[in-house]
């Protein structure tokens, strides 16, 4: 009798290979994707020149109005072409030196924003903490509000004669010009920031029983960074307005002392040059500053 054994397909094994053939089959190399290349977008020309244009055509009616102004004078008002001659004669050697009174305009410059460097930065050291503190406190707000109303509207250069006054020399009168002038942007700025701080914020303040410092560090200062920023750089475009008048007044090296120097020489193409300089460089502080700013400015996010 043929007994049957039956057999699970759990328990099926695979078949072994015959001879010749490997256990596995090489399966072929998959053949590499064709690279697709990004589509260029395409230069919007209308964009292009409304960037561009407005500018040029904005330059164009300054040298136009500057030529006829020059061929009407009868003064001897330098044309375009005569002062672009002058300045590749300033700028060929700008840091020469002839004595005290006698420099070129590059040391010029440098000079003042040494002065503005030294102002800014004693109002800065003085103005954002004090900011800080009168928009904490509400008794120190109701104390300083009414004084800083008083003494921020006075035009910079009435401080000039005390300082003169005060510091017997006039490097330290410029300085001190720059500071009264500069203290009351950043000051002002830095207060309204602390004082809009969300008061859900200072109330978990209260709950976790902050310190005063952890209050200013891990809270304030975050949020009224932007502020405190516009501030500074409020300050510095006022700054450098304010330098030019004051070395003017006060002497010794600095633009707005080389610009009453050629205007003692008649050298109108001189102030010219300098009135652009004065402009390239306040552009470049206020371009730099905006970029600090922008990069600590925190859009809120529209759900």
């Amino acid at each position: 009798m043929v007994s049957a054994v039956f057999h699970s397909p759990l328990d099926a094994s695979p078949p072994l290979p015959r001879a010749g053939e490997g256990a596995v089959r090489a399966e072929p190399a998959p053949h590499p994707l064709p690279r697709v290349k990004k589509a260029r977008r395409p230069l919007d020309l209308r964009a292009f020149w409304m960037r561009v244009l407005p500018p040029l055509v904005g330059f164009g009616l300054l040298l136009l109005v500057w030529e006829l102004i020059a061929m009407n004078s009868s003064t001897g008002f330098p044309s375009p072409l005569v002062t672009g001659k002058q300045a590749l004669a300033v700028f060929a050697d700008p840091f020469y030196s002839k004595g005290p009174n006698d420099q070129g305009v590059g040391w010029n410059v440098l000079a003042s924003l040494q002065r503005v460097a030294l102002g800014f930065g004693l109002a800065a050291l003085v103005g954002i903490p004090a900011g800080f503190a009168i928009g904490r406190f509400e008794f120190l707000a109701r104390m300083f509000n009414p004084l800083i109303s008083l003494l921020r509207p006075v035009s910079p250069l009435a401080w000039l004669p005390i300082g003169l006054l005060v510091f017997k020399g006039a490097n330290p009168a410029a300085i001190w010009t720059i500071f009264i002038c500069s203290i009351w942007p950043m000051v002002i700025n830095t207060a309204v920031g602390v004082q809009r701080v969300p008061t859900d914020y200072m109330n978990v303040a209260r709950v976790l029983n902050l310190s005063e410092w952890k209050i200013l560090t891990r809270i304030l200062f975050p949020a009224v960074l932007p502020y405190m920023l516009t501030g500074v750089r409020l300050a510095v475009g006022t700054a450098w307005l304010v330098i030019v008048a004051a070395e003017m007044l006060t002497g010794g090296v600095g633009i707005g002392f080389w610009v009453w120097d050629e205007w003692n020489n008649l050298n109108v193409a001189n102030i010219i040059i300098a009135i652009f300089v004065i402009g390239v460089v306040g552009l470049v502080l206020e371009f730099a500053l905006i970029k600090v700013a922008t990069a600590f400015t925190f859009e809120e996010v529209k759900s």
